[in-house]
């Protein structure tokens, strides 16, 4: 199968990486960097790129105290002749984070890039610089692409253990070289205190590093920066980062458990009991600790659902099933005009789905279709997803997945398929119109993966509305198993260039190969 050839790209790798990973962390948080003794401002929480496409990506960095950011970019991991960017002044509002768009890049080309954060009294001083790099999407169907997504970090208090190599499923996605990273949500648990240790079933103690922010549940807005910088303590994500480039969406856990606008908080480990109130320090943190390409650090405005083009071959369509959902519910009524999505995210989808003229449309979601997930509200049958356990006809949110599989259908919208996280277990289904109470649509698939590093559960129930066969599923029997105890997963997919054949597998954290369904392009639905 036809991939484009990695050109230097581990070599680079190799010293860049090393160097990322020879930063120690700022001082509230472990050893203070040799160079910030200097007076110079320090980069210790690596780089990332993220949102990247055939000529444009963004790069992310985070300073010890303010600086004005500056990225370098080249052709070769030497750096002659780079070309520099002159970034945002990171300040305190938004925690000394900023993002660089790059602009004019040339398609299919390894892109090395190092970030120097400079004094900003002083632009002659400037801190080690911190080095990545990351693939443009190329322009020709015959360089193929490779991706991996999953979701759930950090999850059920199950934090970064070093007994257990940490966040070790990074570096086995990261051996697969692929073009990006989709995270599907949950990047963060702002609900999911960690202590400095767990129980384990036999016997054993699971081990956290901790942190202050992550020691209660997040309210405040440097709780939430808390919680993102937490993951950054990982020296597999740093480097990781800084070789794979992300495509980042948010689901729940991002402010805290099954969320919906206008909830209000009964929990007691909340003094806030808005959950918009909290949504929108969530938000704000989200933005200054991701590049993504609609939403401005520190800003209100904004979105998360986007359409990221990744060349003939692939276009990536990221929503957003939280921002503009209605309440949770038993989710039974006969007309749902707001769903899960809101009306103008669907009209947008609907709209740049038929504008698509890539052989494959990725539909990322941050929650199932026809997997069952209640709202866990004790007292009430309430459902916090798509699916409420009705097989018969559409009902409630799926009433709006009924449109946009109809209109699929329709509009002969070919090479859908449907990738997700959030029920902490891996599975495959194929969507059958022969098998459904809902028959005007065409068979499509979806694959679940997940958790990163989270307690990982039972399989979902199905519901019958759409069809779904559950071809294949890996699940713990008990709940909340460690991370320690395996169950944590990531999947892969991977378009050849030759034949534009989609082949997705669907991995254990050691890169274990558990499930591989190779699709057809050009087809309605198969």
């Amino acid at each position: 199968m036809s991939h484009r050839p990695l050109p230097g790209r581990r070599s680079v790798l190799r010293g860049s990486l090393a160097a990322t990973a020879a930063l120690t962390l700022p001082t509230a948080l472990g050893a203070a960097p040799a160079f910030a003794r200097s007076g110079r401002p320090g980069a210790g929480w690596g780089v990332q790129a993220g949102d990247v496409t055939a000529h444009s990506g963004l790069v992310w960095v985070r300073s010890d105290r303010p600086a004005r950011m500056i990225v370098e970019t080249s052709a070769t991991e030497s750096f002659r002749n780079p070309r520099r960017w002159r970034g945002p002044l990171l300040g305190s509002g938004t925690d000394f984070t900023g993002t660089t768009r790059l602009s004019g890049l040339p398609a299919g080309e390894q892109i090395h890039y190092r970030v120097l954060l400079a004094d900003p009294d002083d632009p002659r001083r400037t801190g080690e610089p911190v080095t990545g790099t990351f693939r443009t999407a190329s322009g020709s169907r015959r360089d193929g692409v490779r991706f991996v997504w999953s979701g759930d970090q950090a999850g059920q208090g199950w934090g970064i253990n070093p007994d257990i190599g940490g966040y070790r499923i990074y570096d086995t996605m990261g051996r697969l070289d692929p073009d990006f990273f989709l995270c599907s949500g949950d990047n963060i648990y702002a609900d999911g205190p960690i202590a400095s240790t767990q129980a384990l079933p036999d016997g054993g103690t699971y081990r956290n590093i901790t942190t202050e922010e992550k020691s209660k549940v997040a309210e405040t807005l440097n709780e939430f920066r808390g919680a993102f910088r937490y993951n950054l303590l990982d020296d597999n994500l740093r480097r990781f980062n800084a070789q794979v480039p992300s495509i980042i969406q948010w689901d729940d856990h991002e402010v805290r458990n099954n969320w919906y606008p206008g909830q209000v908080i009964t929990d007691s480990a909340y003094t806030v009991r808005d959950a918009d109130v909290l949504a929108a320090r969530a938000r704000r943190a989200f933005s200054e600790y991701f590049p993504i390409s609609t939403l401005k650090p520190g800003a209100r405005e904004g979105r998360v659902h986007r359409v990221l083009r990744q060349g003939p071959l692939l276009d990536v369509f990221v929503l957003d099933m939280r921002t503009y959902r209605n309440a949770n519910s038993p989710d039974d009524q006969t007309t749902d005009p707001q769903g899960i999505l809101g009306r103008e995210q669907l009209e947008w989808l609907k709209r740049e789905l038929s504008r698509s003229r890539a052989v494959w449309k990725v539909i990322a979601a941050d929650m199932p279709i026809g997997l069952v997930v209640s709202d866990g509200t004790e007292g009430k049958a309430n459902f916090e997803a798509i699916a409420q356990g009705d097989p018969g006809a559409p009902l409630g949110r799926e009433l709006q997945i009924a449109e946009l599989l109809r209109f699929i259908k329709h509009r002969r919208i070919t090479g859908t398929v449907w990738l997700t996280a959030d029920v902490h277990h891996t599975s495959a289904q194929h969507y059958q119109p022969s098998k459904a109470a809902f028959t005007d649509f065409q068979p499509f698939w979806e694959f679940v993966s997940g958790p990163l590093n989270a307690g990982a559960f039972p399989a979902s129930a199905l519901d019958g509305t759409f069809g779904p066969e559950r071809v294949f599923v890996k699940a713990p029997a008990a709940s909340n198993v460690s991370p320690a105890e395996g169950y944590q997963f990531f999947g892969e997919v991977d378009i050849d260039g030759d034949s534009a054949e989609m082949t997705v597998r669907l991995r254990e954290q050691d890169g274990t190969v558990l499930f591989t369904k190779v699709l057809q392009p050009g087809r309605v639905g198969q």
